[in-house]
């Protein structure tokens, strides 16, 4: 897994302001990890590769 520095967390843009159920992407890194925004300080991580990842969201974005 892939050392993450807390600046390099990104929000989702459909995060509200109350926190609510959201996830977090750590942008320009080798892998794409992923997290639960509100298990921030400690949660799991999931690491996916680039091409994985822009599948991934190809596959949410037709649905």
């Amino acid at each position: 897994m892939t050392q993450v520095r807390p600046s390099q967390w990104t929000k989702s843009s459909y995060s509200g302001a109350s926190g609510g159920d959201c996830v977090e992407i750590a942008l320009g890194l080798a892998g794409v990890p992923v997290r639960d925004s509100k298990r921030a300080d400690g949660g799991p991580v999931i690491e996916f590769a680039r091409p994985a990842f822009a599948t991934f969201l190809g596959a949410v974005r037709e649905s």
